[in-house]
C-alpha cells in the first residue's frame, strides 16, 4: 500500500486537517489518523489511475429504480388519539421544549 508512487503526509499535515475538521486528537490519535489518511489518499490515487475513457457517469452503483407505493388513504388518527400519545401536551397542543432564543426571547 505504501510504495514510492503513495501519498506522503507529515504529521503536521495530519494536524492541520485535524484543526481544519476541528478535532481535537492524541498524538497517538494523530499517528493513526495520519495512517487512515494515507489510506484514503492512496485509494483515491489508484481511482485517479483508472482508464474511464467512454464510460458514462452514474448517479448510483446499479441499476435502481425508486418503488413506489400507490398512494391509497387511510384513516387518520384523531387529534384526542395523538394527545394521548405525547408525553407532554399544552391544551390542544404538544408540548415541546424551546431550543431556540434565550428565556422570553422571540426565536
Amino acid at each position: 500500500m505504501n510504495d514510492s508512487s503513495s501519498p506522503k503526509l507529515t504529521l503536521d499535515e495530519t494536524r492541520h486537517v485535524a484543526k481544519l475538521a476541528r478535532l481535537r486528537l492524541s498524538e497517538e490519535e494523530l499517528e493513526a489518523c495520519r495512517h487512515d489518511l494515507v489510506a484514503i489518499l492512496d485509494h483515491v490515487a489508484t481511482l485517479g489511475s483508472l482508464d474511464l475513457e467512454g464510460v458514462e457517469p452514474m448517479a448510483h452503483p446499479g441499476d435502481r429504480t425508486n418503488r413506489i407505493d400507490p398512494d391509497t388513504p387511510v384513516e387518520s388518527l384523531t387529534q384526542d388519539q395523538v394527545l394521548a400519545m405525547a408525553p407532554a401536551t399544552e391544551g390542544p397542543f404538544i408540548a415541546v421544549p424551546k431550543v431556540l432564543g434565550a428565556e422570553g426571547d422571540s426565536a
